[in-house]
């Protein structure tokens, strides 16, 4: 039995919580949902350690569906790429349910929780099938499923703010032509292939050779991606989506979902089109690359002007994601490494403020930075997380934002790009000065008369200080995230270092 449970791990990653989520439907009012759902998730999670256990030192899992070969049949393909994105997922779903519980009996209302609860499982399950899925069209299928179940969690914050039914229909739009450009992307590689396997459309396209065809093809998947992961300046909808969504949803997407996309325009990059495509390293050096320079400045002044630290933070991610993107276009194997990395301390860090930020609309009723004045005195440990966690934001060392940024300095000076490097440099200081913001107004400024404030309860501080600590931790010793990026890395190009030719 256990044989056969150990043999079946890629598709129980995706199975257990596609049934778990309308199991949870079914159970009614009160905690029974929220606690089969946390259940589900640590499940989950367990599954993805497992899986990440075992790719870990280069072995590879395939995974036939229903028993028929690709590229005929479906495959789950697990290596330890996606098994550390897979970590990432499940791990994140894992610390915010129970994080959710309290926010989620604030924010919505108890015969609607059920529901929210079964929408969270179908977002997790489409974002797990993204990463592990082998097959391009299963890509698609699964993006839209967790892109659907997310317009659902953004709109559920209406209970809270009416705004959040705009944001969700401002999402659903642009997901919506996101994934347009993507599938049509899709049906051109299919057209000059005839496969739909992702192993087995990068053996065909370096067959095939250049062509038309083959470059309109890149071009909309990279548009279709570049909607999906919020990349400048198509990042129109996440702003509102992150502000007016559930504190609980926001932690969970803002950590997960535009890391996904980041892993699917890696994959499709770098294992269907290949590394030494001209026109792709083209498209990297003449766009890609301005494009992620602007978003780390552009994104981090507007978050300097914000008065909510829902959106602040949320124009934060989109100057984080410029820092992915910023690695991906070095194209070499330091800057690859250090935008996966990246992936895992985004997602730690932002995952813990956004914690946070859920911590101080349940106890002072607002997320206003203006309305948070003189908290640090009343919520000392959910304010020093912030503190903790906005060091990791800026870079600081000692801090998982550090590595990154150290990694992407490395990787710009290896190239001789030193200008790019002191900007990323430069980038930081803006971090500082948004941080600083939210330090001051909690601690430096008083309290408005006659509000009390108290603690945040345990259910939403452990979870958030767990993410906190996590921050630490690796940022002191990130020899296993490093380790992990650096290989999946070498799976992606291979150990040699790539340049563009001048």
């Amino acid at each position: 039995m256990i044989a056969l449970i150990e043999a079946n791990l890629p598709a129980l990653q995706v199975v257990l919580p596609l049934v778990a989520a309308p199991i949870c439907a079914m159970l009614g009012k009160g905690n029974r949902a929220w606690a089969f759902a946390t259940f589900a998730a640590f499940l989950t999670f367990a599954i993805s350690i497992s899986l990440f256990i075992a790719t870990y030192g280069g072995e590879v899992i395939p995974y036939e569906m229903g028993g028929w070969a690709p590229p005929l049949g479906i495959e789950y393909r697990v290596d330890v790429l996606n098994a550390f994105v897979l970590m990432i997922i499940s791990g994140m779903a894992a610390l915010v349910l129970p994080y959710a519980r309290r926010s989620v009996a604030l924010e919505i209302p108890a015969d609607r929780q059920p529901l929210f609860y079964t929408a969270f499982l179908v977002c997790m399950t489409g974002l797990l099938g993204v990463t592990i899925t082998g097959d391009a069209f299963n890509v698609f299928v699964f993006l839209e499923i967790s892109s659907l179940s997310t317009y659902a969690l953004v709109a559920a914050g209406a209970w809270r703010n009416q705004r959040a039914l705009t944001a969700a229909y401002n999402y659903l739009i642009m997901g919506t032509i996101g994934a347009t450009f993507f599938v049509i992307g899709i049906g051109m590689l299919y057209m000059i292939t005839g496969t739909l396997n992702i192993a087995d459309l990068s053996t065909r396209i370096a067959n095939h050779g250049d062509s038309s065809t083959l470059r309109m093809g890149f071009v909309f998947i990279f548009i279709g991606i570049g909607l999906k992961l919020a990349m400048f300046p198509l990042h129109l909808w996440l702003p509102n989506a992150y502000t007016f969504a559930p504190s609980a949803v926001t932690a969970f997407i803002a950590a997960t979902a535009t890391k996904v996309a980041i892993y699917v325009l890696l994959r499709f990059m770098f294992t269907v089109f290949g590394f030494d495509y001209e026109f792709q390293a083209a498209t990297l050096e003449n766009v890609l690359l301005p494009v992620a320079i602007i978003a780390m400045f552009a994104a981090s002044l507007v978050a300097i002007f914000q008065d909510d630290l829902k959106r602040m933070l949320a124009y934060s991610s989109i100057a984080q994601i410029g820092y992915m993107l910023l690695g991906l276009a070095f194209l070499t194997p330091t800057g690859l490494m250090a935008t996966i990395v990246h992936l895992f301390n985004h997602a730690v860090t932002k995952g813990a403020l956004f914690m946070i930020a859920g911590c101080y609309i349940l106890a002072a009723g607002t997320s206003s930075i203006s309305g948070l004045r003189g908290i640090g005195r009343d919520m000392p440990w959910t304010t020093a997380a912030f503190v903790v966690g906005g060091m990791g934001l800026i870079g600081l060392p000692l801090t998982v934002g550090f590595v990154s940024k150290w990694y992407l300095v490395q990787a710009a000076l290896e190239l001789g790009w030193w200008p790019v490097a002191l900007l990323i440099m430069a980038s930081s200081l803006l971090a500082v000065v948004y941080v600083w913001r939210v330090v001051e107004a909690a601690y430096l400024q008083p309290a408005p008369e006659g509000v009390t404030r108290k603690e945040a309860p345990l259910s939403m501080l452990v979870p958030a200080w767990i993410l906190v600590g996590l921050s630490i931790w690796f940022g002191v010793n990130a020899t296993l995230t490093t380790t992990a990026a650096s290989r999946a890395a070498d799976v992606l190009i291979g150990s040699s270092q790539i340049l563009w030719e001048e």
